[in-house]
């Protein structure tokens, strides 16, 4: 690891304290997720209309959402949340992120508002792996 990961990442989460840092990271990750799914299963027939996607899909994915974003959100309550955990959010944010690009690119015909939603997702997401990826990896040090 080089010597600006942990300054950065201390900067990011505003704590040199790994254990808080990666609890931050995955607290703040539940919350977007979470407002995510919500917005899904509120909204499911407006947003689908606005992304090009269809509502049945939004309102399934919302619902995993809601549910991913609890799980991920009671790992951040842990005082020190366990490695293997932490290690299976991380691949499922990665996961998420290929998946949203390979469905975007093979089987969603969106509107240019859900094309450019599903890429920014996909970014964000992905930048959760990598911050929940590096605070694990700081803490472990």
């Amino acid at each position: 690891m080089s010597a600006t990961q942990p300054t950065a990442l201390t900067a990011l989460a505003r704590t040199a304290e790994p254990h808080s840092a990666l609890r931050r990271f995955l607290a703040l990750d539940a919350v977007v997720t979470g407002a995510n799914g919500i917005a899904y299963l509120a909204a499911s027939g407006p947003l689908a209309r606005l992304l090009g996607v269809d509502a049945t899909l939004l309102l399934e994915l919302g619902l995993f959402l809601a549910v991913y974003a609890a799980a991920v959100g009671l790992l951040a309550t842990r005082a020190r949340p366990a490695a293997l955990p932490v290690k299976a959010v991380v691949e499922l944010n990665l996961a998420w992120s290929a998946l949203s690009l390979v469905a975007l690119a093979v089987w969603l015909s969106p509107t240019t508002a859900g094309a450019v939603w599903t890429v920014l997702q996909a970014l964000t997401v992905a930048g959760f792996a990598a911050l929940q990826h590096l605070a694990l990896k700081a803490r472990q040090v």
